[in-house]
């Protein structure tokens, strides 16, 4: 079957599918194979629960003709989200960096989606899957697209651009991330770039933080940039006023007080504005639009759990997100301070160095008690007495069942693997 004639079918339904324990009425349901799995083992249950057809590559018995046969599910998935991207022809903006992109994301969805109908990244769905899944859910009635891109090796922001084709683009930072898949830093700045290199090649608009030396050298002398900076004159200016409570920012004339915590926001917050302004909202509309975002999912959540402040930031981790993490955390008053450090993972060669860079980072802290888990810090572990290392997640549930923390600032941040977050029970 043509993708044209595919697209067609696509149209008659409600959105496209790729997991049978999510499936929607009225769905297109690719059938994707995993390490573990055949997605045309899943085909006839997809049918079942409701898709109205099944995209596989596989013969599949019984036959049922609500199946669409193709070489390949998943290239099909890509090639029908680019496809339709070219179909609806509307303004794409995509974001990737090693830190921050989620939190942007939303932050330019939050200003955006009260003047524009718009559609964004689900949580963080940034892959070879989750980028097409995002194009389909975009309909006639979107207005503006807002598409985040994660990678860990070289060519897959590369790949994504050519499927969502980004008419704006943003980079968060070039940082410590996925040392293991890019190499070395260099690696990191050189495949982060692949959305520069897009853009350049096509027209496009980058999004510039110029205060950045990194992202400035990396867009040399291309002039379709729209910027912002704290310290010089460019398209937007936005100062930082405060960190502690929560961030504040300056724009004109205009005092925005975010739901956020650190300096490390403000760039984060910053991007949003000026994309923002870029579109033409007013400065009043940008303040509404960032003050309106909530952090959620894991992501700089402050809790109030009994006597206890928990800055609750367990959603991922990396070198750079730890550092400032850490950095944001000594600026908090209280005589009490607790930080639960869990594993970074897919640092390769790396690992070992960045887990004692953190554990001496620690040292020099003053006033905080540390708990690192897991076993790349248990490797670095230290006679400190203000610094505590247990091998395993059930290891610090065990010393936190015999504990009794209260009115202390508690920092947890680590890995998605290490789901910290469930420390949230233990205190």
């Amino acid at each position: 079957m043509e993708l044209n004639q595919i697209h067609q079918l696509f149209l008659e339904c409600s959105v496209a599918s790729t997991d049978t324990r999510h499936i929607q009425q009225n769905s297109l349901f690719f059938a994707l194979n995993g390490p573990s799995f055949n997605g045309n083992s899943f085909a006839h249950q997809a049918l079942e629960s409701g898709a109205k057809y099944a995209v596989i590559d596989e013969v599949v018995h019984p036959t049922d003709e609500r199946f669409i046969l193709v070489d390949d599910a998943l290239e099909t998935l890509q090639n029908l989200a680019r496809f339709h991207r070219d179909y609806l022809g509307l303004p794409i903006i995509a974001l990737t960096g090693s830190n921050g992109k989620t939190t942007t994301k939303e932050l330019i969805h939050a200003v955006l989606k009260p003047h524009f109908k718009t559609v964004a990244t689900v949580g963080n769905l940034n892959n070879h899957i989750g980028v097409p899944l995002t194009l389909l859910s975009m309909t006639a009635e979107t207005e503006i697209g807002i598409v985040e891109m994660g990678a860990n090796h070289a060519k897959e922001i590369a790949m994504l651009c050519e499927i969502a084709q980004p008419n704006v683009g943003y980079i968060t930072n070039f940082g410590k991330a996925h040392l293991e898949g890019f190499g070395s830093e260099d690696g990191v700045v050189k495949a982060k770039s692949e959305l520069y290199d897009y853009l350049k090649s096509n027209s496009g608009l980058i999004i510039l933080n110029s205060d950045d030396a990194k992202q400035v050298a990396q867009v040399g002398d291309y002039d379709t940039v729209y910027t912002f900076s704290e310290t010089s004159e460019t398209s937007v200016n936005v100062k930082l006023i405060a960190t502690q409570p929560f961030l504040s920012v300056a724009l004109k004339n205009s005092t925005i007080k975010t739901h956020l915590v650190g300096a490390y926001n403000f760039n984060n917050s910053a991007a949003a504005l000026t994309i923002g302004a870029y579109y033409n909202l007013t400065p009043l509309q940008l303040k509404e639009g960032i003050e309106s975002y909530v952090p959620a999912n894991n992501r700089s959540q402050i809790i109030q759990q009994h006597s206890n402040e928990i800055l609750l930031d367990a959603y991922n981790a990396n070198p750079s997100s730890m550092e400032v993490a850490l950095e944001n955390f000594k600026g908090i008053q209280n005589s009490q301070k607790i930080a639960i450090l869990g594993d970074m993972f897919e640092l390769g060669t790396m690992t070992s160095k960045e887990h004692l860079e953190v554990v001496n980072q620690a040292i020099s802290t003053k006033g905080c008690v540390f708990y690192f888990v897991g076993t790349h810090f248990f490797e670095q572990k230290t006679d400190d007495p203000k610094l505590q290392f247990f091998e395993t997640f059930q290891d610090l549930q065990l010393h936190l069942e015999q504990s009794t923390i209260s009115n202390t600032s508690v920092l947890i941040k680590g890995s998605r693997g290490m789901a910290l977050e469930r420390v949230l029970e233990l205190i």
